[in-house]
């Protein structure tokens, strides 16, 4: 454990985006935006802090020859104590966020061997967004280190948005990758030590949407703003570069300015405020509307979406007839955007934030410090902003009518624009600024630490594999066995390779029964057993039980509870007493008569149930600890002995064994499971579906890998 007095390494995650030290590129696509400034900030306060170490922000790295080389160095200084590190994982381009879920194991497995490589772990990790939490959620069970999570947005309450503005749940489902998102998000809130927060809207009307909602865990810490970037216009500065450039749009570009600075998304609702705007006489008369959405080159050659939102906007200034009204300036630098609030600011402007729904809203925060008064939406972080700063209005994002009364209300009260303008300042820095967040930040994070205790470097006796240098695991039903004439070869050739190769059998019976299966087959003891499902672990010769693993995995386990819950459903009935373990809880399943596995996994979660369940073969259904799969224990196995996952050759044939095979270890599916549970897995990268059923499969997939010499993934797979 820390003493207070030692200084502590954070390590935060943050998958997507474009992530950089200088001149970040906020708006260039959706999922470059608030989220990356507020990471990098954070980081940067929390180094200055002298309790801090170290803080390395962990993202993907990319490879692109669209994008600057920025984002290819493995390693970027942030500040003396802070860095950038940028893991591989899925091809070297850029991808969206949607696109990612498949090669987040491969992410965790990446990072996981950097941090291998490092002089210390982590004291405390800290992931931003649903793909991290889901890397975050992997790591921390392994790492038993503290887990600390900001979503920054959620999923459930973006599909309801969604579904309300007229998109099907199947569109939704597929254009967001929505199913893999909740899911990640329900793990990482049954998982997090700490949820942190921006504002209490976040807690009361978007969290409370979850089946792991527990606020207790949960913590408001609002971010800060660089008051020496964001501040108030002063008297006799000459006007930028930025004016002159929106000049050449307006009739008279004298006027107040109407502010809007945001991505060319839907969700920020541009278009209801030029609507707003193109229906309202007194507001043209009163003022100008500058709209600052991104940099571009050609609509043309814009994705979808911000073409979308940028040609509608274009529409209804020719509709409305709003040519010389309205500036729509095609490029701004990032060190431009506090000039661009200060001008508004002194052209006795407002700032608006019409969007849909904001999680936080942090150029409310800029364009307050700037003096400039604001008017936002009521969904989301912005009515605790307000509430605090006392600086503007709140509006119905979808209502025009009330989007212009409040822009001229502001605009033709000067004694308001003023006290809204002070207030601002004045609530900025009483109550965001990044100093006073990280104070915060720490004193909760010390909090945590007294209730962890690190993993004990201690290892079990490993005199019997101390050459081994890789390892082969697989079940035993309909995987190993059945195939006599396979099976004897597959024996020969462990026994050829015993010197160097660990043997290892991960399955769901119990260790008396995949005892008794393998003597009846002729088997060898493996050096390493896992058995039910991942929750014990025993190392030959003597059949040593890992004592640490069985207390690793006993976190949030509670069987009773969960024999009680699930006790009357319909479909589900106990197996035998010897199928049951005191970290395995297995039912016969019947698909016609029980609720789904997601039904399932719903109910658990909403009585507070953290654990996994298993589905396999179509009539099992197993529920393990949170902390107990077979990958998980495979994972564990190869961090405690040292041997590369990379060089871990893993079987599967039912849906228990996809999180072993998933990341980097190299995998087999035999033929004779292909179109069961794994048929999905069939495009994913270090999965080979062999064409020989059962133990010949196994062959077959060593010699594709070379497993006994090269081992690796052949450079035509797939």
């Amino acid at each position: 454990m820390k003493t207070q007095t030692e200084s502590l390494y954070l390590l935060f995650i943050s998958v997507h985006g474009l992530m950089r030290s200088r001149d970040l590129e906020l708006g260039r696509d959706a999922d470059t935006g608030g989220q990356i400034k507020y990471v990098i900030d954070l980081a940067r306060a929390l180094a200055e802090n002298p309790e801090v170490a170290q803080i390395d922000v962990v993202t993907r790295r990319v490879v692109d020859a669209a994008l600057s080389a920025d984002y290819a160095k493995p390693v970027e200084a942030l500040s003396k104590k802070a860095r950038i590190i940028r893991i591989d994982a899925g091809p070297e381009g850029y991808l969206p966020k949607e696109n990612l879920w498949d090669h987040l194991d491969v992410f965790s497995d990446n990072l996981l061997n950097w941090l291998n490589a490092q002089p210390r772990i982590p004291d405390i990790l800290h992931t931003h967004y649903a793909d991290a939490g889901y890397v975050g959620v992997r790591l921390c069970n392994l790492l038993e280190i503290p887990f600390v999570h900001t979503s920054h947005s959620l999923g459930r309450d973006k599909r309801r948005r969604l579904l309300a503005g007229g998109l099907r749940r199947s569109e939704v489902n597929a254009r967001y990758n929505m199913i893999r998102r909740i899911d990640a998000e329900e793990e990482v809130l049954a998982n997090a030590d700490l949820v942190i927060t921006s504002t209490n809207n976040e807690i009361e009307a978007q969290y409370e949407l979850y089946d792991y909602y527990q606020p207790e865990r949960m913590a408001v810490i609002p971010p800060g703003t660089d008051l020496l970037q964001f501040h108030p216009p002063q008297s006799g500065v000459t006007q930028t570069a930025f004016a002159h450039q929106i000049a050449h749009f307006l009739n008279n570009p004298d006027k107040p300015v109407i502010l809007a600075l945001s991505r060319p998304d839907e969700r920020k609702n541009i278009v209801s405020l030029v609507e707003a705007y193109g229906q309202s006489e007194a507001l043209q008369e009163t003022a100008n509307l500058v709209i600052v959405a991104g940099n571009r080159e050609d609509i043309r050659e814009m994705e979808t979406g911000p073409q979308s939102v940028l040609t509608e906007i274009l529409l209804l200034i020719d509709c409305y007839n709003l040519y010389g009204r309205v500036a729509l300036p095609k490029q701004h630098r990032p060190d431009e955007v506090a000039q661009i609030y200060r001008m508004a600011a002194a052209s006795g402007g407002v700032f608006i934030n019409p969007a849909l729904t904001e999680p936080f809203g942090l150029t409310l925060l800029e364009a307050a410090a700037s003096g400039l008064p604001v008017v936002a939406t009521e969904n989301g972080g912005p009515v605790d902003i307000i509430e605090n700063c006392k600086n503007g209005l709140l509006i119905d994002p979808l209502n025009p009518e009330a989007i212009a009364d409040a822009l001229l209300l502001l605009l033709t009260d000067s004694k308001r624009w003023q006290t809204c303008a002070k207030n601002g300042i004045q609530g900025v820095r009483a109550h965001y600024v990044w100093q006073t967040h990280a104070t915060a930040y720490l004193a909760k994070i010390k909090a945590l630490l007294k209730k962890h205790t690190p993993m004990p470097e201690p290892r079990p006796e490993r005199r019997p594999m101390i050459e081994h240098d890789r390892a082969i695991f697989t079940p035993l039903d309909l995987t190993l066995i059945d195939s006599p004439a396979g099976l004897e070869e597959f024996i020969q050739t462990l026994r050829a390779q015993r010197k160097t190769v660990s043997f290892g059998v991960a399955t769901g019976r119990r260790l008396d029964a995949a005892i008794t299966v393998m003597k009846r087959y002729g088997i060898p003891l493996p050096n390493v057993l896992i058995t039910s499902l991942g929750t014990q672990i025993h190392y030959s010769p003597g059949l040593t039980a890992d004592e640490y693993w069985s207390n690793h995995i006993d976190h949030l386990w509670h069987p009773k509870a969960i024999r009680r819950l699930l006790g009357d459903l319909p479909g589900l009935k106990l197996q035998p007493v010897k199928e049951q373990s005191a970290f395995k809880i297995s039912y016969y399943y019947d698909p016609n008569h029980a609720p789904s596995v997601d039904e399932i996994n719903a109910l658990l979660r909403s009585q507070e149930q953290t654990v996994n369940v298993m589905h396999s073969f179509g009539q099992y259904l197993d529920i393990v600890p949170v902390r107990a799969s077979k990958g998980q224990a495979i994972r564990y196995f190869a961090q405690r002995w040292e041997i590369p996952l990379e060089q871990i050759l893993v079987v599967g044939g039912s849906g228990s064994d996809e999180d072993m095979m998933l990341g980097n270890t190299l995998a087999v599916v035999v033929a004779n499971r292909h179109n069961e549970e794994l048929s999905q897995l069939i495009d994913q990268e270090g999965i080979y579906f062999a064409s020989k059923p059962y133990a010949q499969g196994i062959l077959e997939a060593i010699d594709y890998y070379d497993f006994f010499k090269t081992c690796k993934v052949p450079a035509n797979h797939g």
